[in-house]
């Protein structure tokens, strides 16, 4: 795998506005540093435990995205460093986080996980359940996150019609909530959606951020 390749040579097919997450959960830390020399900084981890030690381990300016789903329980470990929480998909979540970056004196940007794939997932937020969070007394009151944008995964498929149809589906769901809760939020504008066999088509949909990971350091290692 020739890895600065990899990330150049997706990184020239980026429009400038979209962000690339090279994900990076289960690759060894000198996988991530062959990157990372290569003058890529932003890293995506779905494992608490896994990426507190590569915090611990890696250059302290990485940004680290958490993009897997996280447990109420492990918010406290990851709340003093992480960059970004791609995966709200609940309420109890989003409290979590908050409390924890109180506790660190932070502001976390989060994005709102929803559910637009027609295969089963056991996570991820349907449009109701974003307007009863939005709608909270409680939501209102939390200083300690920002909610920036949404994120979603799109089946796994060889038909592009039906991916292509699903990020339609989030970016409207986006527009909804831009136009009805975060009008005057600037920060409000990211949509998190796109992977390695199909971030060209979520780009073509209004993608900002893509999360690329066998594209850059080959086939996920499970052992």
């Amino acid at each position: 795998m020739d890895i600065v390749k990899n990330i150049k040579e997706i990184k020239s097919t980026l429009p400038e506005d979209v962000k690339l997450v090279a994900v990076s959960k289960t690759k060894p830390n000198e996988m991530i540093l062959e990157a990372y020399h290569s003058g890529h900084k932003i890293f995506g981890e779905n494992k608490a435990q896994e990426l507190i030690g590569k915090h611990e381990e890696l250059p302290d300016d990485i940004e680290w995205h958490f993009i897997g789903h996280l447990q109420s329980n492990k918010a406290k470990y990851i709340a003093p460093f992480v960059s970004m929480v791609h995966s709200i998909d609940s309420y109890k979540i989003l409290k979590t986080i908050n409390k924890e970056a109180r506790k660190n004196d932070r502001v976390i940007p989060c994005l709102l996980q929803f559910h637009i794939a027609e295969e089963e997932s056991k996570y991820g937020l349907t449009e109701e359940d974003a307007k009863e969070i939005l709608e909270s007394e409680s939501y209102q009151k939390m200083e300690h996150v920002s909610v920036v944008g949404v994120m979603g995964m799109a089946t796994f498929t060889e038909d592009s019609g039906k991916v292509r149809k699903e990020f339609q589906k989030l970016k409207s769901i986006f527009e909804h909530l831009k136009e009805n809760y975060f009008a005057d939020k600037p920060d409000f504008k990211e949509i998190s959606m796109g992977m390695s066999d199909d971030y060209p088509l979520a780009i073509e949909e209004g993608s900002t951020i893509v999360r690329v990971g066998s594209k850059i350091f080959g086939e996920r290692n499970y052992n």
